[in-house]
C-alpha cells in the first residue's frame, strides 16, 4: 500500500544509511585484484582499526556478525574448552548456543536481561578456576535485545586481578560507532563487529579485531576452519588485499562512513548517541512506562528497550505504529518476545529525527490503546533544548 513520507527505521539495526555513504557504493564493480583495489583494501582496513581504537590488525569479512562470532572461536580455540559466558540476553544466548554447536563448553552465567554482565560473578568465577580450564570470556558489550551496556574495563580488571590468562572476547556489533569502545586500551583480545549499526552501512561487513596474544592462540587452535581463517586473511591484507572474493561496493561504502565518524568526531558521535538516548529515556518515564534496562551504569546509547504494561501486547502496538505511521519499531527477542518494544536511536541520527520518532511512539500509544500519560515528547524537547543550550554556551566560553 502506498504511504507517503518516507519510513521511519527506528529499529537498533540495521540502520538508515546516510546520503554520502550510498553515493560511494554507487561505483562501477572494481577488478578486485587491481592495484586500485590494494589501495581501496588498505584504507578500509585501516580505518576500521581507528573505530575499534587498535593499532594491530583487523580482520573484514564478508558476512554477518554472526560469522565473525564463530572466526572469534574457531580462530582460537580447540573441542572441548571452556568458555565463560555471560548471558544478558537474547544475543549473548545465541553466541552461546553456537559455542556448544561448535563443540566448546560454555560455563554460563546468567541475569535477568536488565542489567549488564554480572563483573562480580565473573571475577568469582575466575578466582575459582585456579586450573585456568578457562579459555575464554565472552561478553556482549551493548546488548541490542535489551539495551544494557556492560563495563569491559571491568571485565578486564576482573581478568587480571585474577592473574588468569583466559582471553577475552567482546561483542561490539551494536555499539562499534554509538558507544564508546577501546579494544587497545581494555585488553580486549577478539572484538567483533558488525557493518549495519553504528557504522551506518548495510549488512554485509563483519568484523575481528585481534590482539597480539590473540594471534599466538590461533597457532594451536584444534577447532577445524576454512573461511574464517585469520592467517590467509591478514596475509593477504598486508597489501590490501583478501584470500577470496570481498564485497568490494560495501568497502567504498566502509571508507565513506569511517570517514563520516572522523569528521563529526568519534567523542562527538558518543555524546550525542548518549544525549538522545538520555531523551528517550526521559520520555519513556513521562509516559510512564518503565525502561527496561534498571541499572543507569548500563544504559545504552544505541537503543532503548521499554516494558509494555501488563496485559498488553508489544507486537500489536508495533503492527500499528508500522501500519497507520509508517514507522518500524524493534520487537521483543527471546524471552522477550511481545513484553518489549524496542526504539533504535543510532547511527546517522540527529534531535529533529528523534523527535519525530517519539512523536509517533507517543501517537501509537494513543491508538493501540496502552495505558500511558501525554507528555512524553515534550519531556524530550526539553532536555534536548536544555542541552542544546549547554552546548552553545561551552562553545561561546
Amino acid at each position: 500500500m502506498f504511504k507517503p513520507g518516507r519510513h521511519f527505521l527506528q529499529i537498533p539495526g540495521p540502520t538508515n544509511v546516510p546520503d554520502n555513504v550510498l553515493r560511494a557504493m554507487d561505483h562501477p564493480t572494481m577488478d578486485h585484484r587491481s592495484p586500485e583495489f590494494g589501495d581501496l583494501g588498505r584504507r578500509a582496513l585501516e580505518g576500521a582499526k581507528s573505530v575499534f581504537k587498535t593499532a594491530s590488525d583487523v580482520i573484514i569479512y564478508p558476512a554477518s556478525g554472526t560469522g565473525a562470532w564463530e572466526a572469534a572461536l574457531v580462530n582460537t580455540l580447540s573441542p572441548g574448552d571452556k568458555v565463560l559466558m555471560c548471558e544478558t540476553g537474547q544475543f549473548a544466548s545465541l553466541w552461546l548456543r553456537l559455542a556448544t554447536r561448535l563443540g566448546l563448553e560454555p560455563e554460563v552465567i546468567e541475569t535477568d536481561w536488565r542489567t549488564g554482565a554480572d563483573v562480580p560473578a565473573i571475577a568469582e568465577a575466575l578466582r575459582n578456576d585456579t586450573g585456568h580450564a578457562i579459555k575464554a570470556v565472552c561478553v556482549v558489550h551493548n546488548e541490542t535485545s535489551t539495551g544494557c551496556t556492560s563495563r569491559i574495563a571491568d571485565v578486564r580488571a576482573s581478568l587480571d586481578e585474577a592473574g588468569h590468562p583466559a582471553l577475552l572476547m567482546v561483542d561490539v556489533i551494536s555499539s562499534l560507532g554509538s558507544i564508546d569502545y577501546r579494544h587497545d586500551e581494555w585488553g580486549v583480545d577478539v572484538s567483533v563487529g558488525g557493518s549495519q549499526k553504528g557504522l551506518m552501512l548495510p549488512p554485509g561487513l563483519s568484523f575481528n579485531a585481534i590482539s597480539a596474544k590473540a594471534k599466538v592462540s590461533a597457532q594451536g587452535s584444534g577447532l577445524r576452519h576454512s573461511y574464517w581463517n585469520w592467517e590467509e586473511m591478514l596475509k593477504a591484507n598486508e597489501t590490501g588485499f583478501f584470500p577470496y572474493t570481498p564485497a568490494t561496493n560495501l568497502l567504498y561504502g566502509l571508507v565513506a562512513a569511517v570517514d563520516r565518524l572522523h569528521e563529526e568526531g568519534l567523542d562527538n558521535v558518543f555524546a550525542r548517541h548518549q544525549r538522545h538516548a538520555e531523551a528517550t529515556r526521559r520520555a519513556v518515564r513521562a509516559w510512564g512506562l518503565e525502561v527496561l534496562c534498571r541499572t543507569p551504569e548500563h544504559y545504552s546509547g544505541s537503543l532503548t528497550a521499554v516494558l509494555m504494561p501488563e496485559g498488553h501486547s508489544a507486537d500489536a502496538f508495533r503492527k500499528v505504529v508500522h501500519e497507520r505511521l509508517n514507522m518500524s519499531l524493534g520487537n521483543g527477542l527471546g524471552r522477550l518476545a511481545d513484553r518489549v518494544f524496542r526504539i533504535g536511536h543510532l547511527g546517522d541520527f540527529n534531535d529533529l529525527m528523534l523527535a519525530g520518532t517519539l512523536s509517533g511512539v507517543e501517537m501509537g500509544l494513543k491508538l493501540a490503546g496502552v495505558p500511558h500519560q501525554a507528555g512524553g515528547v515534550q519531556a524530550a524537547l526539553d532536555y534536548l533544548a536544555d542541552a542544546a543550550r549547554g552546548e552553545a554556551c561551552t562553545r561561546a566560553a
